[in-house]
């Protein structure tokens, strides 16, 4: 968090990417809450960058589910040029080079401006 504006954190289901993050996030979006989900997601086909406005870090969880978030993340991150901005969570890879769907795939991999973490379960 100190030497990107954004962070993403990955790993399997249950190994506490999101618990993680929680601790650090000033606001947080989930994605996959049901009440606002529609919501979320058509927001984030029309004007992403309302999803990203509030305190930073701002915790964006279950990202993956709007690909196009990425990107202005990475936007924002470039905009603001400050460290610490965002923190996005998500247990599923997406194979931009698979999905056809030109609306939601990732353009950028975010070299310099997000860093990617791996989190793994604990074990014995």
């Amino acid at each position: 968090m100190e030497a990107f504006g954004a962070v993403q954190i990955k790993g399997p289901k249950w190994c506490g990417k999101t618990t993680t993050a929680e601790q650090q996030a000033k606001s947080i979006i989930k994605l996959q809450d049901p009440d606002n989900r529609a919501g979320y997601l058509a927001t984030a086909y029309t004007k992403p960058s309302t999803l990203l406005k509030g305190d930073t870090p701002r915790l964006i969880d279950e990202w993956q589910d709007a690909p196009v978030l990425w990107d202005a993340v990475r936007n924002a991150v470039d905009e603001r040029r400050q460290t610490g901005q965002f923190i996005l969570t998500g247990s599923t890879v997406i194979e931009d080079k698979k999905n056809k769907d030109e609306s939601n795939r990732r353009m950028h991999i975010g070299t310099g401006r997000i860093s990617p973490m791996t989190m793994y379960h604990e074990s014995l």
